[in-house]
């Protein structure tokens, strides 16, 4: 079986340590002298383009803030405008509404004043009608008193018959 002892692997020297030091002391001096500036101009440079990030960031930041303001006055005067197009359409819509009324009453006035001329018309004639029919009548009466050769006063009893009869309209 193999003989193994934990103490002989976790077991410090002093020599051990102070070798361990001293090539680390020598490692970082050679690092220091070869490489320390590489690394340093590596990390400034790498400083210098998370910088240049972080300021190309807030400048796109700030120019999208700007747009954004931009955009959204743009809604509000778009917003405004739309407002505006629908009062105009509106009223246009009114106007249009108010001269479709007046024409459909100045139509009906005209339908109105040409049944009024037509009436007018219909009663000229009937009176011509009337007065011609009077006068057949008065001619009828006429020829009757002829006829009879009665005196005034008769003459007067039947004309006023005759009259009387056209005014209550028995013809």
């Amino acid at each position: 079986m193999i003989d193994f002892n934990i103490d002989n692997y976790l077991r410090i020297s002093w020599p051990d340590v102070l070798l361990v030091c001293i090539s680390t002391f020598i490692i970082v001096v050679i690092c220091k002298h070869f490489f320390w500036n590489k690394l340093l101009a590596f990390i400034q440079k790498r400083q210098a383009l998370i910088q240049d990030n972080i300021d190309a960031s807030e400048k796109l930041r700030q120019e999208a803030k700007v747009q954004k303001d931009k955009y959204d006055a743009q809604l509000a005067s778009a917003g405004a405008k739309a407002n505006q197009i629908i009062d105009q359409a509106r009223r246009e819509a009114d106007a249009e509404k108010t001269q479709i009324i007046d024409s459909a009453k100045n139509q009906a006035r005209n339908i109105e004043r040409a049944a009024h001329e037509d009436i007018e018309r219909d009663k000229l004639k009937a009176q011509k009608e009337m007065k011609d029919a009077i006068t057949d009548v008065a001619l009828a009466a006429a020829g009757q008193i002829l006829e009879q050769e009665i005196d005034a006063d008769k003459q007067k009893d039947i004309l006023d018959k005759l009259i009387d009869q056209a005014g209550e309209g028995r013809w």
